[in-house]
C-alpha cells in the first residue's frame, strides 16, 4: 500500500465530503432539523452543471456558479414547501424530517424523468484527466482544482458566518429564535438564506463530485448522503468546524479500506463508524454534551 498516495486521495475526496456535509451542518445549526433532501439538491446541482456545459456550452469554471445558484434556488423552494408550512403550524421536528424525505423522493423521481437513469458524463476534453508527471504519487489537475475550490468555498463560508452581519444573525437565530425575532431579526429571511447557502454548497459539491468521477445518475446522492450524515455525526451535529474535520476522517477511512482490499465493504465500514460514534460519543468529536433538566 502506498500510504502517500492514499493520503493524497483522502485529502481531495475529503474536501468534497466536507463541502457536502457543511450544508447538513448549516441547516441543523440554525433550524435544529436535518434536511434529508440535501443529497437530492446535491444531485440536481451536479446535473445543472452538466447541462450548463453540454447544452449551453459553458466552460466548467462558469458552470460551477450556475449550479450553485440553481441548487440554492431549489433549496429555497424546498424550504418554502416542505419546511415552512409545518414550522408555522408548530409541527414537531420529526414531521419536518419526514417531509424532507418525501421531498427527496420527489426530486429524485423528477430527475429520472428529466435526465433518465443512464450514466451521463462531461464531454471529453472538458476536464484535465492526465496525471501530473514528476511527482512521487499520482494526482491529476482536476483533483487539485477540486481541492482548491472546496477549500476556498469552505473558508468563505466560515468567514461569512464569523465576520458578516448575515452570519451574526444566523448565529443569533441558532442560539434563540424567539429572542432573535424580538430583536428585529427577520427569522424567516434567515431560514431562507440558510437554505440557499446550504443548497449552493451542495450544488458545488455535486459538480466537483461529477468532475471527479465523471459518471452521474439521479442516484448519485444516495451514497454520499450516508457519508455526509456520518461526517456531521462524527464532527457534532450543527458544528461547522466538525463537518470540516469529519469529511477528511471519513474519506481517509474509505480510501484506506479500499487500498487494503475492502472495496466491497467500504460503506459497511462507514456504517460501523457511525454506529460506534453514536454509541461512544453521541455528541461527536467536536460537539458539546447538552444536559436537559426536567
Amino acid at each position: 500500500m502506498n500510504v502517500t498516495q492514499q493520503l493524497v486521495n483522502a485529502i481531495w475526496l475529503g474536501s468534497v465530503y466536507s463541502l457536502f456535509a457543511l450544508g447538513y451542518a448549516l441547516v441543523f445549526s440554525v433550524l435544529g432539523v436535518l434536511n434529508l433532501a440535501h443529497s437530492a439538491v446535491f444531485m440536481w446541482g451536479a446535473f445543472i452543471g452538466l447541462i450548463s456545459v453540454i447544452q449551453f456550452g459553458l466552460p466548467v469554471w462558469m458552470a460551477l456558479p450556475v449550479a450553485m445558484v440553481g441548487a440554492g434556488v431549489i433549496a429555497v423552494v424546498l424550504e418554502r414547501v416542505a419546511f415552512a408550512p409545518l414550522r408555522k403550524r408548530g409541527a414537531p421536528r420529526i414531521s419536518q424530517l419526514i417531509s424532507s424525505i418525501g421531498a427527496s423522493i420527489f426530486l429524485v423521481s423528477l430527475a429520472q424523468l428529466v435526465f433518465g437513469t443512464q450514466p451521463q458524463r462531461f464531454p471529453f476534453g472538458s476536464i484535465p484527466t492526465d496525471a501530473i508527471e514528476g511527482l512521487p504519487f499520482r494526482v491529476t489537475p482536476i483533483q487539485i482544482i477540486i481541492l482548491v475550490i472546496a477549500v476556498v468555498l469552505m473558508a468563505l463560508l466560515n468567514l461569512m458566518v464569523q465576520r458578516t452581519r448575515l452570519g451574526q444573525r444566523m448565529r443569533a437565530v441558532a442560539f434563540n429564535q424567539r429572542t432573535a425575532g424580538l430583536l428585529g431579526i427577520n427569522v424567516g429571511g434567515i431560514y431562507l438564506s440558510t437554505f440557499f447557502l446550504a443548497g449552493a454548497l451542495a450544488g458545488a459539491a455535486g459538480v466537483l463530485y461529477g468532475l471527479a468521477f465523471n459518471s452521474m445518475t439521479p442516484f448519485i446522492g444516495d451514497a454520499i448522503a450516508l457519508k455526509g450524515l456520518t461526517v456531521i455525526v462524527l464532527g457534532g451535529l450543527g458544528n461547522i468546524q466538525g463537518a470540516l474535520v469529519g469529511g477528511f476522517v471519513v474519506a481517509g477511512l474509505e480510501v484506506f479500506s479500499i487500498a487494503a482490499g475492502g472495496s466491497n465493504y467500504r460503506d459497511a465500514i462507514v456504517f460501523t463508524l457511525l454506529f460506534l460514534i453514536l454509541l461512544v460519543r453521541p455528541q461527536g468529536l467536536l460537539g458539546r454534551k447538552e444536559i436537559t433538566r426536567a
